[in-house]
């Protein structure tokens, strides 16, 4: 509680408080009733890592070197203590094993870590890449998922029987007491490094247990594909008296939150979508509406977000009000608001007015994350909360609307598989332009809850 109010008020937190490196692991099930604990050997990697630690840096007598979660998540208080030390944590440690990446718990972990990376990267608009992935045991590159796949880091510097074996094999296996020092060292040596050059500020905690999990859900493809279309103006046809500051050459270059946020919101959202394991794509509006056959099945999920300021441009409300009247419930509608941008909170209400009444359909649509979204998220950390809901509700409406068909062979009894992505195989579909040029009539608001509240995605705390 100490933590969560300092946060709160804005205080900065003691660093005795926060811990140096956070080891990510995923436990091991003893063997029988009284049998030994199979997690004794990560407790002396931990160990070791904190004595290294703790020689390589002036942190005082006292402070924590390191966190380990040496329970099996269960108890009261787990969630607030994984939270705090996520949320304070300068390096993240993911023991990689092929246990790690069937967990979701840890995968939980790998995800609240990185969000705080994505929202601190998106208001310096520089990478703030402090994960630091360790080889408990070697698992090929294509068991990874994608946020684990995209690191860019060499093992090799480890040693070769690390690389090999992994830490496991080698604080297990004789004669390799060396190797495993050796690599331990190294390990200890980078997270240091990278604390010292990345300096993540630390954030209020997120509730560990209301987060996804980075790695999907269990089970799913790891060919799951999303696309993000940004619907807005370039500096160089902005509505008259409209500022530039907010825009660059091109829609994907639009940064709403500015001057708080320095990355264009067609970026963070990319991030934010990949870490929840999709491979992702960004795009224009303007660039995007072309040739559409209303018959064709759809692809993959899409999230539109759409700057209000565009109904002002007649042409391009014509075109998302012809979005609009298709039956898509799989594209979800964000819509950015910067309630310190004076602009447009002179014109809020007039704008929000003609948005709804451009797109009656998708500001309707859905659970409540969805209308909360369309109708103004409010800043770049209320965007992280409210996104990962936004994008599964599209991902559900994708598979229920995704062409299914029979494997060669089967009878009609068998179960059909989806066609696409996030089916499980099948022939590509071809590729289509995501948004109509013109209306082709017809629509359906694609519900998927009889919830009809309504009301702003906005900064208040949860």
């Amino acid at each position: 509680m100490f933590l969560r109010s300092h946060l709160r008020d804005g205080g900065r937190v003691p660093a005795s408080v926060q811990p140096y490196f956070f080891l990510s692991y995923a436990h091991t099930p003893r063997f029988g009733a009284g049998g030994p604990d199979p997690d004794m050997w990560v407790e002396r990697l931990f160990r070791d890592l904190c004595s290294h630690v703790m020689a390589l840096t002036d942190l005082p007598a006292g402070a924590e070197a390191g966190f380990m979660d040496r329970e099996i998540r269960s108890g009261e208080g787990w969630s607030e203590r994984l939270g705090a030390a996520l949320a304070t944590c300068r390096v993240f440690v993911p023991l990689f094993s092929p246990r790690y990446f069937a967990s979701e718990m840890c995968g939980k972990e790998w995800y609240a870590f990185a969000q705080r990376a994505i929202h601190q990267g998106a208001l310096s608009n520089q990478p703030a890449e402090a994960i630091v992935p360790a080889l408990w045991v070697p698992v090929p590159p294509s068991q990874l998922p994608g946020p684990a796949e995209r690191l860019q880091f060499n093992h090799n510097t480890f040693g070769e029987r690390y690389v090999t074996d992994g830490l496991y094999g080698l604080i297990k296996l004789r004669g390799y007491a060396e190797q495993y020092e050796r690599a331990v060292y190294e390990l200890a040596k980078r997270i240091v490094r990278v604390a010292e050059t990345v300096r993540l500020d630390p954030v209020r905690p997120l509730d560990y247990r209301g987060v996804p999990s980075a790695f999907g859900p269990t089970g799913s493809s790891p060919a799951r594909t999303l696309h993000v279309t940004v619907a807005a103006a370039s500096r160089h046809d902005l509505p008259d008296g409209r500022s530039p500051e907010y825009y660059g050459d091109s829609a994907l270059e639009w940064n709403p939150y500015h001057p708080v946020a320095q990355r264009p919101i067609a970026y963070v959202a990319e991030d934010l979508v990949k870490n929840l394991n999709y491979q992702t794509s960004i795009g224009s509006f303007d660039d995007e509406a072309g040739h559409y056959d209303s018959k064709q099945p759809p692809t993959r999920p899409e999230i539109l977000i759409v700057d209000r300021w565009v109904v002002e441009d007649e042409h391009r409300r014509q075109r998302l009000a012809a979005f609009d009247q298709e039956s898509r419930p799989w594209v979800n509608v964000v819509v950015p608001w910067n309630r310190y941008d004076h602009q447009s909170r002179a014109k809020e209400i007039e704008l929000a007015q003609r948005l709804e009444e451009t797109l009656p359909v998708k500001m309707g649509q859905g659970r409540a994350a969805c209308r909360a979204a369309a109708n103004g998220v409010a800043n770049m950390e209320t965007l992280g909360q409210i996104l990962p809901q936004v994008v599964e509700a599209a991902a559900q409406q994708f598979l229920r609307h995704a062409q299914v068909y029979l494997p060669a062979g089967s009878t009609h009894t068998e179960r059909p598989r989806l066609l696409g992505p996030m089916g499980m195989s099948g022939p590509p579909a071809p590729p289509r332009a995501p948004f109509p040029p013109d209306a082709f009539g017809g629509h359906n608001d694609g519900n998927d809850s009889n919830d009809t509240d309504r009301g702003d995605a906005d900064d208040s705390e949860s």
